[in-house]
């Protein structure tokens, strides 16, 4: 069953905790609720889980930052499920546990088919390509599995050999008072073997840095921070696990003319006061292979009057929503140069005008002196 209580509440912190006090918190409860200290206790093992979830999304300030604008939500569109079991947490946590005297992980937790780590590439877009969907080829490196030895790190025909140090337990244990403390075996970091005849490529390591190409295809409509999931093609496994997979980061530069609001457009263009007063058909770019829109000003527009143009804005990445408008705000230019026949028309207008207004007048004081 998925965990969604608050993070934050399972591991009695504040939302603006920082690291050393999440830490501190997940040890407590960690070595309160561990499985050793707790046979046969369902609730317990359910808190122990609880936590370990906690401190992983927690301590990582990626998975934090998503959690917090997000919530659980965010994080499953990310890949985040948790933990599939305790062997799971012993083997992301085995630096804490090592300090609980001897409630360490398991034996041999390191030699179990692990998912190799995701990976992270950060792509930048123009809004025209955010607009029409791109697709790109992306190059990186990452470690993939060594196809001489298949991912063992021996040379084909070898095999490796049992740990001399630990004597294959993959831990050391020694007495401390009261307690015996486990510790990871050095020799062999706690899987309990050790290659004497390492693979000539790899140089027992099972994994190789190989640059990758990726064809990444890019819907219409994303937007900053959209996280595009390439299952798959993240780092190798650990002991024949799967590889992780990679996360495409989308961000979106800046546009000249255009500013973005959510699945919605919106610019501004000048027109002139005479545009303004007695109408007008202009043309202005679009976002769609910069074909030209034409727009009608109506008579008698005002300064910051707003003109909607439906579908002329992003395509929405959900479902149902389909694209977004246009808004476009007019800018009136005053002029403030004008020649000496202009100015005379402008003056013969301004006459017009007041006669209009005492006229106005007029008939208004009349109605009221009536009254």
């Amino acid at each position: 069953m998925p965990i969604t209580r608050d993070y934050y509440e399972i591991l009695g912190v504040s939302r603006d905790a920082d690291e050393d006090t999440i830490k501190k918190n997940y040890r407590k409860l960690a070595l309160k609720y561990h499985p050793d200290r707790n046979p046969g206790d369902k609730e317990a093992e359910e808190k122990f889980k609880e936590a370990a979830e906690a401190y992983e999304v927690l301590r990582d300030s990626e998975k934090r930052r998503i959690y917090d604008l997000y919530g659980h939500e965010g994080l499953r569109g990310t890949g985040f499920t948790g933990f599939g079991g305790f062997e799971d947490i012993f083997s992301s946590f085995g630096d804490i546990f090592g300090d609980f005297f001897g409630l360490g992980g398991r034996r041999s937790r390191k030699t179990r088919a692990r998912k190799g780590n995701d990976l992270r590439y950060d792509l930048e877009l123009t809004l025209e390509e955010a607009y029409k969907g791109k697709e790109e080829e992306i190059v990186f490196d990452k470690w993939e599995s060594c196809d001489i030895c298949g991912g063992t790190g021996v040379r084909p025909g070898s095999k490796p050999q049992i740990c001399p140090h630990c004597h294959g337990e993959g831990e050391i244990s020694r007495s401390h008072g009261f307690f015996q403390i486990r510790t990871t075996c050095s020799t062999c970091n706690g899987t309990g073997q050790v290659i004497v005849d390492p693979c000539s490529k790899c140089k027992g390591k099972g994994k190789v840095n190989v640059e990758k190409k990726v064809l990444v295809k890019v819907p219409p409509g994303v937007d900053n921070g959209v996280q595009l999931r390439i299952k798959g093609e993240g780092e190798a496994g650990e002991n024949g696990g799967p590889p992780g997979d990679l996360f495409v980061v989308v961000y979106v530069k800046d546009h000249e003319f255009f500013v973005r609001d959510g699945d919605n457009l919106k610019c501004q263009v000048p027109i002139s006061f005479l545009q303004a007063a007695l109408g007008a058909e202009i043309s202005i770019p679009t976002l769609d292979n910069n074909k030209e829109k034409s727009i009608t000003i109506p008579e008698g527009a005002q300064p910051g009057e707003i003109i909607r143009l439906k579908g002329l804005g992003m395509t929405s990445l959900r479902k149902g929503r389909g694209v977004g408008d246009l808004f476009v705000q007019l800018i009136v230019n005053i002029p403030t140069k004008m020649s000496k026949q202009q100015r005379e028309l402008l003056m013969q207008f301004r006459e017009l005008e007041e006669k209009k207004t005492r006229e106005k007048n007029k008939n208004f004081w009349g109605k009221i002196k009536g009254i």
